[in-house]
């Protein structure tokens, strides 16, 4: 049966994409491009790559300008450690919520984007 085994890419639209991807950068240790314009993160499945990319307020290809209407869940293997990152960099974040499936935060960036942060459960 065909179907989605992860998260292909992650497309949001910035007033300063250069200025968020460095806030992504110190706050979530995400490392883009040199020009700054995306960055790719490896799987544990060869071939299996995640892109999260940032656009400018202008760009058309993640729809009408003007509309922001994604959150992006960043799976993290220190829940706790990022989160003093995220507050390092200045950002609130929201209570740890577990379940059965990991524990959970959000925060938002500087542009007002939410951000859910999860840690999975360890495999049991």
């Amino acid at each position: 049966m065909a179907r989605a085994v992860g998260i292909g890419g992650v497309f949001l639209r910035a007033k300063d994409p250069g200025a968020l991807a460095a806030w992504y950068e110190v706050a979530l240790g995400i490392g883009f491009a040199p020009d700054g314009s995306f960055a790719i993160f490896a799987d544990d499945t060869p071939g299996a790559v995640t892109v999260f990319s940032l656009f400018g307020q202008d760009e058309t290809y993640i729809g009408e300008p003007g509309r922001q209407s994604a959150m992006v869940n960043f799976r993290v293997d220190d829940l706790d450690g990022v989160i003093e990152r995220i507050r390092a960099c200045g950002s609130a974040t929201e209570p740890v919520l577990e379940e059965g499936n990991g524990r959970f935060s959000w925060s938002t960036d500087p542009e007002g984007n939410r951000i859910e942060i999860w840690e999975p459960s360890a495999p049991t």
